[in-house]
């Protein structure tokens, strides 16, 4: 499987560096940023090759891993899919865009691609997902962040935003992926509050979900990238997860 990359920044290089050293049947070959430095550097360690254009790519790649922002996978993904090409997304956040969902949907059916959307930093999405239609009354998120993941200076507890999934997204569109994953895993937009604690040096995730099926909750409590604090490490390893599963006979989970 050939993969091109767009977004060239901290997640994309953890994966370059643990899928690029593997014999796996994974070959990442093409790179585009919009800093055309960060695109060589990253195509130099795996041997490949730096694009001007991403277009220039899709020809010669069989899925495009999106590494950038909401803002890129609106600009790129329609282009992308209608050349038939798979998409891998990491800024799941674009999708709580109803009109643009069903545009890139609709596409991805009418040229055969496949829309692949990673779990994230959050753990608990395949029970999410199991119970999703049979039963499910309530499902909140609750974040909390250190400020310098959110580019805050406070030194007191403090909640930045409390409401649904569909508005935090706009106003935190780098740092809350993880609440338009569990939206779409279930089907409604969730409820969201956001804390930004400076005793904390996680990203922690605490998701409830409640139902006909009883109750779970998960906590998940991520290193952020050494690279990038608003991103957590386990956001770019279930991005390897998930390309790793392709090659696999045998598929454990959902």
């Amino acid at each position: 499987m050939n993969v091109g990359i767009i977004g060239c920044g901290a997640i994309a290089n953890i994966i370059v560096s643990s899928i690029v050293p593997e014999d796996n049947n994974i070959n990442i070959s093409h790179f585009f940023d919009k800093d055309i430095e960060r695109a060589e550097n990253l195509a130099s360690f795996a041997d490949g090759v730096a694009v001007l254009d991403f277009e220039d790519m899709l020809d010669d790649v069989d899925l495009v891993l999106e590494c950038a922002s909401p803002d890129s996978v609106k600009n790129f993904a329609p282009l992308i899919l209608k050349q038939g090409c798979d998409m891998l997304i990491m800024s799941i956040g674009a999708f709580m865009d109803k009109q643009f969902y069903t545009q890139v949907l609709n596409i991805a059916k009418e040229n055969n691609a496949k829309i692949h959307l990673p779990s994230g930093a959050i753990v608990g999405l395949d029970g999410i997902k199991a119970v999703a239609k049979f039963g499910l009354k309530e499902v909140t998120l609750v974040t909390r962040k250190s400020p310098k993941s959110l580019g805050k200076n406070i030194d007191a507890e403090e909640v930045l935003f409390e409401g649904k999934a569909s508005e935090a997204v706009k106003e935190f569109p780098l740092n809350i992926n993880v609440a338009a994953t569990i939206s779409m895993a279930c089907n409604r937009d969730i409820d969201v509050k956001i804390i930004v604690d400076p005793k904390v040096d996680r990203n922690v995730h605490e998701i409830t979900a409640k139902g006909d099926f009883g109750e779970f909750k998960t906590t998940t409590m991520n290193y952020p990238c050494a690279a990038n604090p608003k991103t957590s490490m386990l956001a770019a390893l279930s991005a390897i997860r998930l390309l790793k599963s392709f090659n696999e006979t045998i598929s454990v989970g959902m």
